[in-house]
């Protein structure tokens, strides 16, 4: 039975989830790092909220997991390149509180519009002091979106319906989906001059880090209003700070912050600045819902091999596992064949996918071909690390999808060229949905593999098979399954041999030196 460990504080429904679904689940929250050190290596997953930090170290201590799940959007807390090293899947869960946090920025852009907070305080101490605080309407105001994602466009949709006029900034919002959400696509520099209120809705990267700085507010509508309850590395604090002083941005509402928990900090205390402590995903909704899919998504991936939300590897559906499950196994096959069979350095890799195959999602079949081919090469590899390894080693990865039928309704070929030489091998499923191997270097045949094969090139010349098989059944190695293939009479030939037992050396020697052999590999499966 798996193991997963919750370790942050959230919805009894995870551990629910989990049970229900066959999977064993322990409890334990605030643990000190030394003790999560000490006991992760038991577990195959682990549930996170904001709390728990899974560093490197951490990771390293974790001799079992594959699979860390975020209830929430954020993974600051987790080493994400230390996991994928370690070939263990880093998923989130990105629409569970999206509307949650959206409208928590739409209420803090009200409260900055109209000094909600400073209001109430006032009021609750007695004073009447109308005058004080002189808001502004949002109607017919631009509000600037700064990423328009899940929650952007959610908070672009509501600014809409408050007859805003929204404008968008994001690299990857194409003009169709900005007129479908009735936003206007902008660049970053003229988002800045012609908003009048600016809310933060992206994910902190080397081009998103410090967004909000000196350089960029002066670009800023004089009396603009920013709001962030995306990430507090966004803004830098002490640009923000004095450009409220000196009236550039006449107020900020802020749900985060560059240091958490934020018991204190240099804007507070000031007039024009609305804080609260990260409370865009809290409400009740959103906490369930999150805790439901975390324990989903990762009991799927446990129990049936389906990836959601992955930050490190491609998505497979709960839908799209079955299908995937028997060219799952061809890939391991075709991927584990040719890194046995490839000796010298390996400078590039192209899979083709066709007929059926080309239908797929073909990005895990990918890596799992790639897996195959470097695990002899090095331990610990799986589909989560081998193409960022494949990228480190500076093999070049390509993929060819073709959907049209030819010698085969579907068929898969890997295509790979080292230091020496570029060499193929394809492979196909039969009726039974088995995985047989069709073609080596340009060689017809058709193979099924077992656990123990011998692959032999050799000359074709008269005597070469029964000489083959003396070798073996002298030895007392029971031949399964021997298949053939040629080019031409007399040319090179291909022998792949399904044995029931393993060779020892001086047998797989005594084959070596057969007259006409040119290469001879034992591989394993």
């Amino acid at each position: 039975m798996v193991k997963v460990l919750i370790s942050d504080k959230m919805s009894p429904r995870a551990a629910e989830i989990f049970r229900e679904r066959g999977v064993e689940v322990d409890e334990i929250t605030g643990m000190t790092p030394e003790e999560l050190k000490a006991c992760i290596g038991d577990y195959d997953g682990l549930a996170v909220r904001s709390a728990t930090k899974a560093t490197a170290e951490i990771i390293a201590a974790a001799t079992n997991l594959k699979v860390i799940g975020r209830a929430g959007i954020g993974v600051d807390n987790v080493d994400i390149p230390s996991a994928t090293a370690a070939g263990i899947c880093v998923m989130n869960t990105p629409f569970g509180n999206a509307i949650t946090t959206a409208e928590h920025a739409i209420a803090m852009m009200f409260a900055l519009a109209r000094h909600i907070p400073a209001a109430n305080a006032s009021t609750h101490a007695g004073k009447w002091e109308k005058s004080s605080f002189m808001g502004v309407e949002l109607y017919g105001k631009t509000l600037g979106v700064i990423g328009c994602g899940n929650i952007g466009s959610i908070v672009a949709d509501r600014g809409v319906g408050l007859k805003m006029k929204v404008a968008a900034y994001d690299p990857f919002l194409s003009p169709e989906r900005a007129l479908e959400i009735g936003v206007e696509k902008l660049e970053l520099d003229e988002l800045f001059a012609r908003a009048d209120f600016i809310t933060l809705h992206t994910p902190i990267t080397e081009g998103t880090r410090n967004i909000i700085n000196a350089g960029n507010i002066a670009k800023m509508k004089k009396g603009v209003r920013i709001i962030n309850c995306a990430r507090g590395g966004l803004v830098v604090e002490a640009d923000l700070k004095a450009a409220l002083e000196s009236g550039q941005v006449a107020g900020a509402a802020l749900d985060v912050f560059a240091v958490e928990p934020a018991k204190e900090n240099i804007l507070f205390g000031l007039e024009n600045v609305v804080a609260t402590p990260h409370l865009g995903a809290s409400t009740d909704e959103a906490q369930v819902n999150v805790a439901i899919q975390v324990a989903e998504q990762m009991a799927d991936y446990l129990l049936v091999g389906s990836v959601t939300n992955a930050l490190n590897m491609a998505s497979v559906s709960a839908e799209e596992a079955p299908k995937l499950k028997p060219y799952m196994q061809l890939a391991t096959q075709l991927g584990s064949f040719a890194g046995q069979v490839t000796e010298s350095g390996i400078k590039s890799v192209r899979i083709d996918y066709e007929g059926h195959a080309a239908s797929l999602n073909t990005k895990p079949l990918t890596a799992i071909i790639i897996q195959g081919l470097l695990a002899p090469l090095m331990d610990s590899i799986n589909m989560v690390n081998a193409p960022v390894v494949a990228k480190e080693r500076g093999i070049d990865v390509t993929e060819s999808v073709n959907d049209r039928e030819e010698d085969y309704q579907t068929l898969i070929r890997v295509t790979i060229t080292t230091e020496n030489q570029t060499r193929d091998i394809a492979g196909t499923l039969y009726g039974d949905n088995r995985p047989r191997i069709v073609n080596i270097k340009g060689i017809n045949m058709e193979a099924e593999l077992g656990r123990h094969m011998l692959y032999v090139t050799n000359k074709d010349k008269p005597g070469f098979i029964g000489a083959l098989g003396s070798v073996l059944g002298n030895s007392g190695v029971n031949i399964a399954t021997f298949h053939l293939g040629r080019h031409d009479a007399g040319g090179e030939a291909i022998a792949l041999i399904e044995i029931d037992s393993d060779l020892t050396a001086e047998t797989l020697n005594a084959v070596c030196n057969l007259p006409n052999v040119e290469k001879v590999k034992l591989l394993k499966f």
